[in-house]
């Protein structure tokens, strides 16, 4: 829609109208003639609402939204494709019918749609366990003041499980670490 407001070619408003007062013949003989192919196109392009409903009423109903596509024929009488263009994106396709062979395989189905679930919950899990280790890796260096010598790891660390692995074999143990005595101080008042 932007580009049909603010970068289509346009002469000025008042041309525009003129041309669409030709074309729905509510201007008279004023001794110019529109492009025949123009108003052929014009009238061809208002068959394509007429053919879009005999398409979509009765088969392109939405399996899974139930969003009716009544509105949508209706808006693309005056749109266009830019009515119907939100349908087509809100439409989801009816799921395939089930056979009977298929039925008998119930048991088989349910653990693999069981297994496929779990799939894709332990590919987000790894996904976000990795994405989420830099951060981890940065802290862990920030608290054993080794950023300075070990920031090179850092980067390494956005590799999925080699990179903090790496980091975890190369990082120096706490107890090479200085005590901090701010601590203890307190604890002796």
């Amino acid at each position: 829609m932007y580009y049909v407001f603010n970068l289509a070619p346009n002469q000025t408003p008042s041309t525009d109208e003129y041309f669409l007062r030709k074309l729905l013949n509510l201007k008279g003989d004023d001794g110019f003639e529109m492009n025949q192919v123009l108003v052929s196109l014009w009238y061809i392009m208002g068959l394509w609402p007429l053919v879009y409903s005999m398409l979509l009423l009765p088969t392109g109903r939405s399996s899974k939204s139930k969003i009716p596509v009544w509105p949508f024929l209706v808006l693309s009488c005056f749109g266009g494709a830019y009515g119907l263009l939100p349908y087509f994106v809100l439409w989801r396709p009816p799921p395939p019918p089930v056979e009977e062979s298929e039925l008998g395989k119930w048991p088989l189905n349910f653990l693999e749609s069981k297994l496929t679930a779990g799939i894709h919950i332990m590919s987000l899990d790894f996904t976000l366990l990795s994405a989420f280790a830099p951060f981890w890796v940065y802290n862990d260096m920030t608290a054993r003041k080794w950023f300075d010598k070990g920031s090179w790891l850092l980067p390494i660390s956005l590799v999925p499980l080699l990179g903090p692995a790496l980091y975890l074999v190369l990082r120096p143990s706490l107890s090479e670490m200085p005590v901090s005595l701010g601590s203890t101080s307190s604890e002796q008042k």
